[in-house]
């Protein structure tokens, strides 16, 4: 907010802060600053100030002055400052208007009325009215009116005045402790929408009844009682008798007493008085045993059961929008001729002064400000569009490629369907055949026989090598895998020695490496595309082997100190193919 003021400022905007003061009766002048943010009193000040109960007024406006003087330099506050001041009630009342009186007729007739009181016999009143909530019928309405003395709201404007203060707003009593009420919450379960109570409010004169509805005045009842002229128990079974009979022509749900005179204590009464309405008090006076809003630690301790429920009212937020308001200050028409009359305007808490040549200048940056940036607008959104528009239509583009294979895939899937049950048909037969043959083969083979390559695959092709000490021996493993495995159509595609040195095995008479051999249901050509074409190769190796040895049989043990040969060639072949079983 010190920013914002120091900005105005030099723009030539004069800033001026808002203070509130009461005139309370019992206390004095009242100086306070609320901390809306946490509710609670920030600063509090107050001074002796005597006021006349008879005339309604302060009783010495030096001594207004001089007190407020001193509150604005105790507190530390600017004395250049506006100030909205609570007064005491000094009428209060509810009429009826026809609704095709005009709001100047209004005030005329609320004038008439008001003169007949005895205040107003010598002076001229300013007159505050509002509209009542409550409206009575489609050519009535009711209207809630009050006043106070012109000379006093002159009086106490020229005294701040002269001490460099605005008088800028004049609230009365009664409406400062309605707004208290509802900003401290002691009203919370009354102030709701459609709930009925009451409010008793005890002065020095008197008792006064206001009918509530939620935070709307419906009724308002007064009863003169001279109750400095009675003592002790006398006074409180006074005011109790004559409420407990005023009270039975307003049935409420609640309600609320609040004392305003040192002489009455709000407990007592409400402790006495016969009601059917739940009851609940607050004295506003010298009988306060806890304060209404709590205050902070700068406020002095003999200042926290002083502070006021009419200060805490008139201090509170504008914001609340209380329904009950009355405005004394009258606002003058300002002249055609003083073209550079300073206009003022509030913003929260603050009020700023502006000349119309200030308002002409910033007006005039006001426009700079918002015109620059919708030029530059202007100028970088065509560009900025077209940009957008040439991604969109390339993002669009690869849209239509992505749509274009997903479409393709789509139409791939519906025509190769998948066959579950045609799939897990397949699987189980391949696995039977894989499984049949893994079993034949674990059964099959004899002790001195090696499986040293064994296949099965889920086409029922099988390949199985090995190697043998005795051709008895591959013989009998050929026939258990043929019975075992049954339309296979096995054969034993290769027999031969494993030693492929013919020479040597001739020289020895004895063989000692054993044989290799190749059961298959491969054909040539499957066979060549696995291992390659080796034909030509063993046929040679067969030929070399037949010259030198027409026939190798039997079997025999080497001696132990012979010792075993292998050759790079192999050995001519015992058999190039056996079939059948």
């Amino acid at each position: 907010m010190v920013a914002q003021s120091n900005i105005l400022s030099q723009l030539g905007v004069k800033t001026k802060g808002t203070v509130y003061m009461s005139i309370t009766p019992g206390v004095g002048l009242e100086m306070i600053q609320l901390d809306n943010t946490t509710k609670t009193v920030a600063a509090y000040a107050c001074r002796p100030l005597d006021y006349n109960e008879t005339l309604r007024e302060p009783a010495d406006y030096e001594q207004f002055k001089t007190a407020a003087q001193e509150l604005f330099d105790e507190l530390h506050v600017a004395a250049k400052s506006n100030v909205i001041l609570n007064m005491p009630m000094v009428t209060f009342g509810i009429a009826e208007r026809p609704l095709i009186l005009s709001d100047d007729a209004v005030k005329e007739s609320l004038v008439s009325d008001v003169e007949q009181s005895y205040v107003f016999k010598r002076h001229e009143p300013i007159v505050a009215w509002t509209d009542s909530n409550s409206s009575l019928s489609n050519d009535m309405r009711k209207i809630l009116y009050t006043a106070i003395q012109k000379s006093v709201v002159d009086n106490l404007s020229a005294a701040l005045a002269e001490i460099g203060a605005t008088l800028q707003g004049v609230e009365m009593s009664l409406t400062s402790l309605l707004k208290a009420l509802d900003y401290s919450g002691a009203t919370e379960n009354q102030m709701k929408d459609g709930i009925t109570w009451n409010l008793m409010l005890i002065g020095s004169s008197g008792y006064y009844i206001i009918s509530m509805v939620g935070k709307n005045i419906v009724d308002y009842y007064e009863e003169p009682l001279a109750i400095k002229t009675f003592e002790g128990e006398e006074l409180y079974n006074a005011i109790c008798s004559s409420a407990n009979i005023t009270l039975m022509s307003y049935p409420a749900n609640y309600l609320y007493i609040v004392s305003e005179t040192n002489l009455v204590s709000a407990e007592l009464i409400a402790k006495k008085i016969n009601t059917e309405s739940t009851v609940d008090f607050l004295d506003n006076n010298q009988f306060k045993k806890q304060e209404l809003v709590p205050a902070s630690l700068s406020v002095l301790p003999d200042y926290v059961l002083k502070i006021s429920a009419n200060i805490i009212g008139v201090a509170a937020p504008r914001t609340m929008n209380y329904p009950v308001k009355f405005d004394f200050i009258q606002k003058q028409a300002v002249s055609s001729g003083d073209s550079d009359e300073p206009v003022r305007i509030s913003i929260g808490e603050n009020e700023f002064e502006i000349s119309p040549t200030t308002a002409m200048k910033i007006s005039g940056i006001a426009c700079a400000i918002l015109v620059v940036p919708v030029l530059l607008l202007m100028l970088i959104l065509p560009k900025t569009a077209q940009s957008a528009s040439a991604r969109v239509k390339e993002i669009n583009k690869k849209i239509e490629t992505i749509d274009t294979e997903i479409k393709k895939f789509s139409d791939a899937g519906k025509n190769n369907k998948f066959n579950e049950k045609q799939s897990i048909k397949d699987t189980l037969e391949n696995n039977k055949i894989k499984l049949m043959s893994y079993s034949a083969l674990g059964a099959s083979v004899p002790k001195t026989l090696w499986i040293t390559y064994f296949s099965a695959q889920n086409n029922g092709q099988i390949d199985i090598k090995g190697q043998a000490e005795s051709v008895e021996d591959v013989y009998a493993f050929f026939r258990n895998m043929k019975d075992s495995l049954l339309n296979t159509n096995l054969r034993l595609h290769k027999l031969e020695l494993v030693s492929g040195n013919v020479d040597d095995l001739v020289e020895s008479s004895i063989y000692t490496e054993g044989y290799e051999f190749e059961i298959t249901n491969l054909s040539e050509e499957e066979l060549n595309l696995i291992y390659g074409d080796s034909s030509g190769e063993e046929a040679e190796q067969g030929n070399a082997g037949n010259k030198k040895a027409k026939k190798v049989s039997g079997k025999s043990k080497p001696p132990k100190d012979l010792p075993k040969q292998k050759s790079s060639r192999r050995g001519g072949s015992y058999a190039k193919e056996v079939t059948g079983k």
